[in-house]
């Protein structure tokens, strides 16, 4: 199978000073072409070190994609690694990619000067692919076989993101020319509700007569719950994905509802497909979230057709006077509390029209919390015309890891509710 290595180039990666997203997106689209990637590594802006982690890279693997270190400054310096690595002669200036550079900043008002101009000059060891999106021009080098003992390919592409994402279909055109490719196949399935460690010993004998080519992947999130994914490399994409399919009927069976998924989704996607075209509707009303279940609903595209809107209800006085919880509710069992969480969920709803809610009340901290009360604890209400059910959870995070879990998890029993009454 042809392997892969990404490498990104940059002292203010290694200082956390950006974060790469570049090699995220490189990785997506050659495993959509069938190329295994064996590692992303990221290196410094010093020329010894660029050198020595492409040459391991090119030993490695048949193909390295690098990015970073284009710039027309003094410190990006990975054009000159790369002709000190391929031992270019000389340079060349591209024609393609100097007219590109005139009619960028032409079109940006600025003048051309010669530094601007010398990032179309290239080793002459190197073929070209354009950069239209600017300055910088994605460079190819072919080493022979005698000189890692197989033939591979250095792809060099700007650091910028939108660049380097812009030039990727290029560069996949190039590589699928050069390179034979087999199809890889993942299958996501998503999971809430049950912790990393209790998934693997619940599906432990499932997993252990996985066949030996198909490998399995736990990959836990706090707002989307653990991924379990299932990978096959080589062969043929049909016949992949019938094996696998096959194996998921086993699996869904296992985890029952806890399985919201067989696609790479969020909760609030899954929700949004129960209620499209149902009629149905949704409302929250949010204390302790203070609108992240809102903001985590209206980010699916088109959920303006089922979603109503919210109440944050922060102080107890919005509480009383805009939810109509009762103020004895607050005096006898406080906010935080079942009675007030199931009041501020059927007072969403009354004041919205929607056919379900959802409300929270929790101890995000981190202070706040007592002996009865403790930091990370949520009450979650869920409200339907039939019934109105209350839950409660702790969590041992900080504020913002509390927020999440809370919002998450609010959507997952929200989720619950509507298979349970949208099905009966």
């Amino acid at each position: 199978m042809t392997t892969a290595s990404i490498c990104t180039i940059g002292d203010e990666i290694l200082i956390g000073q950006i974060v790469d997203t570049n090699s995220a997106h490189i990785s997506r689209a050659l495993n959509d072409l069938g190329i295994r990637v064996s590692e992303m590594v990221s290196t410094g802006d010093r020329l010894a070190d660029i050198i020595s982690t492409l040459e391991s890279g090119l030993r490695k693997n048949d193909i390295v994609i690098v990015t970073g270190g284009l710039g027309p400054t003094k410190d990006d310096i990975t054009k000159k690694a790369l002709a000190m690595l391929s031992e270019a002669e000389c340079w060349k200036r591209n024609p393609e990619q100097l007219e590109i550079i005139h009619r960028i900043l032409s079109a940006r008002g600025l003048d051309v000067l010669e530094i601007n101009l010398a990032q179309a000059d290239v080793p002459d060891t190197c073929t070209v692919i354009p950069n239209k999106l600017g300055t910088a021009p994605v460079m190819v080098f072919d080493f022979p076989k005698e000189r890692f003992g197989h033939n591979a390919t250095l792809y060099s592409l700007p650091g910028v993101p939108f660049e380097a994402i812009g030039a990727l279909n290029d560069v996949m055109s190039d590589i699928r020319s050069k390179y034979s490719v087999s199809d890889i196949y993942h299958k996501t399935v998503m999971t809430f509700g049950i912790a990393e460690s209790a998934l693997s010993e619940m599906i432990s004998e499932w997993e252990d007569n996985l066949p030996s080519d198909m490998h399995l992947a736990y990959l836990p999130n706090p707002l989307t719950g653990v991924r379990l994914r299932l990978s096959i490399y080589g062969g043929e994409r049909s016949v992949q994905e019938s094996r696998i399919n096959e194996r998921l009927e086993d699996l869904e069976a296992i985890l029952g509802d806890a399985m919201y998924s067989d696609e790479d989704e969020t909760l609030e996607t899954c929700i949004g497909k129960l209620l499209k075209g149902t009629g149905m509707t949704i409302s929250t009303a949010e204390s302790c979230t203070g609108g992240t279940i809102a903001a985590m609903l209206t980010s699916v595209a088109g959920s303006s057709e089922y979603y109503l809107g919210s109440v944050v209800s922060y102080a107890n006085n919005v509480k009383t006077e805009v939810l109509g919880v009762d103020e004895k509710i607050l005096v006898r069992h406080g906010a935080v509390s079942s009675e007030c969480v199931a009041a501020m969920a059927d007072g969403v709803r009354r004041l919205t029209g929607s056919d379900f809610s959802i409300a929270t009340s929790g101890i995000a901290g981190p202070g706040g919390g007592s002996d009865a009360k403790p930091v990370g604890l949520v009450w979650i209400g869920v409200s339907s015309q039939k019934s109105t059910e209350t839950f409660s959870m702790v969590f041992k995070g900080d504020r913002k890891r509390n927020i999440e879990r809370f919002a998450a998890n609010a959507l997952n029993i929200l989720r619950k509710k509507l298979v349970n009454e949208l099905n009966n």
